[in-house]
């Protein structure tokens, strides 16, 4: 007898704009994800602390205009203490709850983080300070593969637990490509403790191999061969988009199948390839609404 597969809650990652044709792609990009009902919609900071103001003013508009639970990047970066909790102030003044709170990366050409002499130190301390506001819900990142910064290959899951333990409510995890490397990382965090549910998959749908693969060697995200061998094929064919598509929707379905009861789309402003994926998981505008009511 088979069992119907859940349909996971869904939530979307978009980034700030910073142009005007930029702008109207957000919307669209909003436009057609909306409707699918999504828990909440994030909005990044870019390194160094480059988009703050876009990302401040990006989040207010889609508060006030979309209808959506949006939740606000924050980092600790190039900033001191004063003027990262103003930030935060004027989030919860514009009416947003919900925070992702990162340490951030450092700006292009800097090498590493280095925190500002009257800044937080770390992602820990921002989010403590966070946490003693009560204004927010805090979600913060987490690291399936080893990160890049990493002491030890246990270290991701140490510093995800003093993060979990200093107010944060929920772990957004980093992109992978197999779901057992998901699996593999929920099972170290729960053996240190950390509650399993609160950590929510990072999917990043394919929309450009190349793009992609070079981003994953960046962050630390391994990248298997038979990936690298399967769009070599997929290129020659011109199916890119079909086999991102199918890839995508079977990892989506291994870990809601393995438990995952929750799925945070990174959609790059381009919504097509998540709206698809959506629609192969059974989440479509119709099961929203059916949600809602």
């Amino acid at each position: 007898m088979e069992t119907m597969m859940t349909t996971p809650r869904i939530s979307f990652e978009f980034f700030p704009p910073q142009n005007l044709e930029a702008s109207f792609r957000l919307w669209d990009t909003v436009q057609v994800l909306a409707p699918l009902g999504p828990r909440f919609v994030s909005v990044t900071y870019g390194a160094g602390g480059t988009t703050r103001d876009l990302t401040r003013d990006a989040v207010a508009t889609l508060h006030k205009s979309s209808g959506l639970n949006v939740a606000a990047h924050l980092t600790c970066v190039n900033a001191s203490r004063e003027e990262t909790l103003a930030i935060a102030h004027q989030f919860a003044e514009a009416g947003v709850s919900e925070i992702v709170a990162l340490r951030g990366d450092p700006p292009k050409g800097a090498g590493q983080f280095t925190p500002h002499p009257e800044g937080f130190a770390n992602s820990v301390e921002l989010i403590e300070a966070l946490a003693e506001t009560g204004d927010f819900s805090i979600r913060v990142g987490a690291y399936p593969d080893r990160h890049p910064e990493a002491a030890s290959d246990t270290a991701d899951v140490d510093w995800l637990k003093r993060k979990l333990d200093a107010g944060a409510d929920e772990a957004l995890t980093q992109f992978f490509f197999e779901a057992e490397t998901f699996f593999r990382f929920r099972d170290k965090c729960e053996k240190a403790g950390i509650d399993g549910s609160k950590l929510t998959p990072g999917i990043l749908p394919i929309e450009n191999w190349k793009g992609t693969r070079n981003f994953a060697k960046r962050c630390g995200t391994e990248v298997p061969q038979w990936l690298e061998d399967a769009f070599a094929k997929a290129e020659r064919d011109d199916r890119e988009d079909l086999l991102a598509t199918a890839l995508c929707s079977e990892l989506c379905s291994e870990l809601i199948e393995g438990g995952a009861d929750a799925l945070h789309f990174y959609t790059l402003n381009r919504p097509e390839l998540t709206r698809d994926v959506c629609f192969a998981l059974g989440i479509t505008p119709d099961v929203a609404l059916e949600n809602v009511a």
